[in-house]
Formats: C-alpha cells, sequence, structure tokens
C-alpha cells in the first residue's frame, strides 16, 4: 500500500521535472561580441551560443581562424549583421553546410538604417579604401556598403535584432520556443529601461561637439542627439595621411573644448596627434565591446560604457 501511494506520488513530480527540462540547444554561432550578447540573452537556460570574433579583435580586421571555420560547419544557426561588417564572414557561410539557418541581422524587420555620411569632416566612403582581397566576390544586392552597420548602437535596433533572433531560433528549434519567447520578452523590457537611462546620463551633455576615431556612431548620435562632429578616418583597416590628420586638428582648434574619442583596437596615438596643442581632451569609446566580457549583459555594459565615457570626457574642465 505504502509502495503504491509513493508511486502515485513520484509520477507526477517525474512527469513535471521532464515538462520543465530543456530539450538540447542546438548549436548556435554569432559573429561579434552585441550580437552574441542578444543571442545570449534569449538563449538562457537552453545553451550558449559561440562566438567568433571574441576577445579585442574587430570585425574589421579579422582573420579566420580554423577552429572559427570548425564551428561554422557544425552550426545549424548562424547569426551575423552582414558583409558591409564581417566580410571576412562572406565566403565562409557561402560553403557551409546546406541544412544551416543563416541570419543577416542586417535585414530585419523594423531596423533603422542610416547611410554613411560623406565629405568635409567624415571622408567620403569608398568601397576602394577597403581590402580588396576581403570583399571579392560581394554581392551587392545585399545592400553592401549602402549603409552604416553598426547598427546595435541604438538600442531600438537592438530590439528589432533581438525580434529577429528570437523568430529564427524558435523555427529553428521549437522544442524551445517558450524559453525563447520568454527570454525576448524580457529582454525587450531591459532595452527599453537601457534608452531611457542612456537618455539621462548624455542629457547634460548632448550639445557638446567632439570628434570620433572612426565614424561608427551614427545610430548613438541619431537616438540621443549627441554632436559628433567629425570622424578621424570612416573606416579603421584605412589609416589616414597626414592630410587628414591636419584637417581634423584644424577642426578640433575650430570647435574649442572638446573631446576626440580613440577606440582599444585603433591607433590611439593618432588621437595624441590630433589634439596637440588644443584644448580638446581624449578619451576611449569601445563601440565593439573590445574589452569586455562576452554575454548575455555585455550589450547593456557596452552602450552605458558608451554613454558614461561621453558624459565624463564632455564634462571635464579645460
Amino acid at each position: 500500500m505504502k509502495f503504491a501511494m509513493a508511486l502515485t506520488l513520484a509520477v507526477p513530480a517525474m512527469l513535471f521535472a521532464e515538462a520543465g527540462r530543456t530539450a538540447d540547444a542546438p548549436v548556435v554561432v554569432t559573429s561579434i561580441k552585441p550580437v552574441h550578447s542578444l543571442v545570449s540573452a534569449i538563449m538562457q537556460g537552453v545553451g550558449t551560443p559561440e562566438l567568433i570574433v571574441d576577445g579585442a579583435a574587430s570585425p574589421h580586421t579579422y582573420n579566420m581562424k580554423p577552429s572559427n571555420a570548425r564551428a561554422l560547419q557544425n552550426a545549424k544557426v548562424v547569426f551575423w549583421v552582414g558583409p558591409g561588417l564581417e566580410a571576412f564572414l562572406e565566403k565562409p557561410l557561402e560553403a557551409i553546410g546546406s541544412d544551416a539557418v543563416v541570419a543577416e541581422l542586417g535585414k530585419a524587420p523594423g531596423l533603422t538604417k542610416l547611410k554613411f555620411r560623406e565629405g568635409g569632416a567624415f571622408e567620403p566612403h569608398d568601397d576602394g579604401d577597403h581590402d580588396e582581397a576581403a570583399h571579392a566576390g560581394a554581392d551587392h544586392d545585399h545592400d553592401h556598403g549602402a549603409f552604416d552597420t553598426h547598427l546595435w548602437l541604438d538600442p531600438q535596433n537592438a530590439k528589432a535584432m533581438a525580434a529577429e533572433i528570437t523568430t529564427t531560433l524558435v523555427a529553428a528549434d521549437p522544442a524551445n520556443a517558450l524559453t525563447y519567447q520568454a527570454n525576448a520578452k524580457t529582454l525587450d523590457d531591459r532595452l527599453d529601461a537601457l534608452d531611457k537611462e542612456i537618455t539621462g546620463i548624455v542629457s547634460p551633455v548632448r550639445d557638446k561637439p567632439f570628434i570620433v576615431f572612426h565614424d561608427a556612431y551614427q545610430y548613438f548620435e541619431n537616438r540621443y542627439h549627441v554632436r559628433v562632429a567629425g570622424s578621424i578616418t570612416v573606416s579603421p583597416e584605412t589609416i589616414p595621411g597626414a592630410e587628414r590628420i591636419a584637417e581634423i586638428h584644424k577642426k578640433v582648434g575650430e570647435l574649442g573644448a572638446t573631446c576626440v574619442f580613440a577606440e582599444p583596437q585603433f591607433q590611439p596615438r593618432l588621437v595624441d596627434v590630433v589634439i596637440e596643442g588644443t584644448k580638446a581632451k581624449a578619451g576611449v569609446l569601445d563601440p565593439e565591446a573590445a574589452t569586455l566580457d562576452a554575454g548575455p549583459d555585455l550589450y547593456f555594459n557596452l552602450m552605458r560604457g558608451i554613454a558614461n565615457s561621453m558624459k565624463d570626457c564632455l564634462s571635464r574642465e579645460s
């Protein structure tokens, strides 16, 4: 009798535990840290996506490793922004198995897309300035080079990307659909809160002009109305010449007290040259999260880091 009662109690408990257990996670590969962060947040409780451009590397100058190629070959789902940012991935993605789903987040519905700025304080954007080998065979039907690909620097774009990530994961792995959808709702709410938080951080300094190392901040500027007055270079893989440095140096002098921001991976000594003899101050912005640890919170740390770096530098007394 006691055994029968124990069995009666145990069976529902076993069934409940089984119902709460997620199915095995698919192999998911992501290109860059901001994308990896969004995917990680949506996959929490199911699995952890793999990351290609890790550490302090930049997609602008990245070279594929054998381990990256193996990860792509094993992938069921791959998330990237698109050929305008991760040009090194174009050919490898064409070669992966037909069973893999490749989601180009630069095509997600609902994105705000901004064209590259040209002329004056922003150099003309010319694909000829890039590494021709990296761009050989590019498919221009993919809007290659038609818009600024640093889309994630607007939390509203991050929300659109997260929605596309969720749709893709649910289709590829319906057994874990409820977990993906619940995580996506949590992420959506967190992104709305982050948007309001950053507005508050940068509001006191948004009228102060500044120069950036490369023109990667349009989406942040457009969202929060900060005043990016120019860039040292459009493409960080293209080192600016002496004439360009002199032009930006003059621009900094004309603006008066401002900030010039370097980036962790690229030529910070150029910033020292640009601000020499002016009242400008030097700062550092990290739009691709080179200095941050990968994970679901990275996107939030990235955006807060940019906002706080701007506020700190632009609030400093000359």
